[in-house]
């Protein structure tokens, strides 16, 4: 083998060493570990508005106050389902709260008919609405899983973009953006809540 053809192998050989090393494959591989974790969120609260209609449903034999409430919940779900972040928003921090604001309306507004069920010993006892409330229970914390994972995927993919070498390619060749982690907005979810143990019901 000739003197040139070594040093070009050799060469070829830098050069791939020194691409891999600047954020050829590491950043577009973050990019789509962190949209997988979003479509992961995305079908989590989407199972949670497929339950509202169940919960609607079994709300009917509640009274006029559980009715209210319930209006007020099916108001959120519609305008939870109707705003959409695609995996190519996932940059844009103004859509990204306002999907936030939505799902965390949806999410108080169920918590707040559950509670109020509690008041029901007949609608509690029945295996309708022990189901469903399992099956909202158990939603809620898938939601909690996915929304952990996709936050650590938006951080593992923020920081590849950010620290050398990898942010050469991020900067030079892709392109790359940093993606907003999910934060919950629910107004007033920094004041623990006050237990009322009056005794008037």
């Amino acid at each position: 083998m000739s003197v040139t053809k070594t040093f070009r192998l050799a060469f070829a050989a830098a050069a791939s060493l020194a691409l891999a090393a600047c954020g050829i494959n590491s950043v577009p591989a973050a990019e789509e570990n962190a949209k997988a974790k979003w479509a992961d969120v995305q079908a989590a609260f989407q199972e949670r508005a497929n339950l509202i209609p169940n919960l609607a449903e079994v709300a009917q034999t509640a009274s006029e106050r559980e009715g209210t409430i319930l209006t007020d919940v099916v108001e959120a779900r519609a305008k939870a389902t109707s705003i959409n972040v695609s995996a190519d928003d996932l940059g844009d921090a103004a859509k990204m709260q306002e999907f936030q604001a939505a799902q965390g309306q949806l999410g108080q507004g169920l918590g707040r008919l559950l509670a109020n069920f509690e008041a029901y010993p007949q609608l509690q006892s029945t295996v309708n609405f022990q189901m469903l409330q399992s099956q909202l229970e158990g939603q809620e914390n898938r939601i909690r899983i996915t929304l952990r994972d996709y936050n650590e995927a938006v951080r593992k993919y923020n920081t590849t973009i950010r620290t050398f070498p990898d942010t050469i390619g991020a900067n030079i060749i892709h392109g790359a953006e940093p993606m907003v982690p999910y934060e919950s907005v629910t107004e007033g979810a920094e004041v623990a809540p006050t237990l009322d143990m009056s005794s008037d019901n």
